[in-house]
């Protein structure tokens, strides 16, 4: 499991803590599985190309704007395996502050 959530030792004194880090351990796990499974995918492919997306907020004189880079087909993929619904291009739009 260490190899696969890419862990440290971590060395714990206090019972609660221990039972609380061994449950986190277990909840990644099961998401990583759950990923794997419902993408037909590895973990790592799906943990190595999300940071390749990104979100930019563009300001101007008129306001600002949050964009999304566009995601590749494989991110496409990974989040309708997923269930979750692609993020919009464009959100958030401010106008800007008159005074």
């Amino acid at each position: 499991m260490k190899n696969t959530l890419n862990l440290r030792p971590v060395y714990h004194r206090v019972d609660e803590r221990i039972r609380a880090h061994v449950l986190l351990c277990w909840l990644s796990l099961l998401l990583i599985r759950v990923a794997e499974r419902r993408t037909n995918t590895t973990w790592r492919t799906v943990r190595n190309e999300f940071p390749r997306l990104h979100q930019v907020t563009l300001t101007g004189p008129t306001g600002a704007l949050r964009r999304l880079t566009e995601p590749t087909d494989l991110q496409t993929q990974v989040l309708k395996d997923g269930g979750i619904p692609t993020p919009p291009k464009m959100d958030g739009l401010e106008p800007a502050v008159t005074r």
